[in-house]
């Protein structure tokens, strides 16, 4: 796979990684719950939080299974971890202790990945995780938040670093030009008429794609950046002011996670869906950038306009 020239990306003043790690830092000052646990990865912008408070901040080395353990150990004596490494090293790898050790237990922390599907696209497969999301929601009692600007992390993050549930915080490297409201539910950004052809839900970094994409379609723009719980009152109120409910949704992640979702949300009338995001069944086994594998996949300005093109009704 080959580079290829694209329209330049509105990069946010700061990035979701940097507001991730002074929103835990300013909170490791003011709060004796939090504890930190690396698994390398991230731990020289700790270094300083570590020098002030070092039995909270816990770097066990390239062991991703014991970093999730160590995280279940603290949860239980009242702590609260918060677990940070890229995605398919904290969800995938130690996916036995996430189930186990945090679940089975009970017990919650607040595990916060980056790298997304494939913004490590050029470190190959290894560092890419589309199926994170999917595999989460095969467990109960997980928050999952997908933010699509830096500003919105400390509105996910802030409430979860004082609770005591279990959250998955999917931080990528690409974002929105502008941070929406967040812990709200689904967020109407762009209303259609009473006779529109339906609802575009938009998740976390894809928002921008697809008001670009659906711009001059009569549809219905929403947009989420808490996943799980999903918001289906609010997709439900949506689809019932729209002429239609036939919904698209547009997820950075594998397509149809949120399938099941929609479905529930539109139990009670009759709908079609369209689930957008990385396909099922198959794999790019070409590095290039996330650029390239957004055009392959479907799920650039292009792609995601001509398949909305042809879901929703003239």
């Amino acid at each position: 796979m080959t580079a290829t020239a694209t329209a330049p990306r509105t990069v946010v003043p700061q990035q979701m990684r940097e507001s991730f790690i002074d929103t835990v830092t300013a909170a490791l000052d003011t709060d004796p719950r939090p504890a930190v646990v690396l698994a390398d990865i991230s731990a020289d912008n700790f270094v300083q939080a570590a020098a002030r408070h070092p039995e909270r901040v816990v770097n066990v080395g390239i062991r991703e299974q014991l970093m999730i353990g160590v995280a279940g150990g603290l949860a239980l004596t009242g702590m609260r971890p918060v677990v940070h490494t890229y995605a398919p090293f904290l969800v995938e790898r130690p996916f036995e202790q996430v189930k186990l050790d945090l679940g089975h237990q009970d017990v919650g922390a607040v595990l916060v990945s980056v790298g997304a599907s494939y913004d490590g696209a050029g470190m190959g497969r290894t560092h890419m995780a589309p199926g994170d999301v999917a595999l989460l929601d095969t467990l109960p009692g997980w928050t999952v938040h997908v933010p699509g600007h830096a500003a919105e992390v400390p509105a996910l993050l802030g409430p979860a670093l004082r609770s005591d549930d279990r959250v998955y915080l999917r931080l990528s490297t690409r974002g929105n030009a502008a941070a929406r409201p967040v812990g709200q539910g689904l967020v109407v950004v762009r209303a259609g008429s009473a006779r529109s052809r339906g609802v575009v839900v938009a998740v976390g970094p894809m928002l921008d794609r697809v008001l670009a994409a659906t711009a001059g379609m009569d549809v219905t723009v929403g947009y989420l950046a808490t996943v799980r719980p999903f918001d289906r009152v609010g997709l439900n109120a949506a689809a019932a002011a729209a002429g239609h409910a036939d919904v698209m949704i547009v997820e950075p992640y594998l397509s149809g996670t949120s399938a099941h979702e929609v479905g529930e949300a539109l139990s009670d009338r009759r709908h079609r869906q369209l689930c957008l995001g990385v396909p099922r069944g198959s794999e790019l086994r070409g590095y290039g950038t996330p650029d390239d594998h957004d055009r392959a996949h479907g799920l650039d300005a292009a792609g995601i306009a001509a398949a909305a093109r042809d879901f929703f009704p003239e």
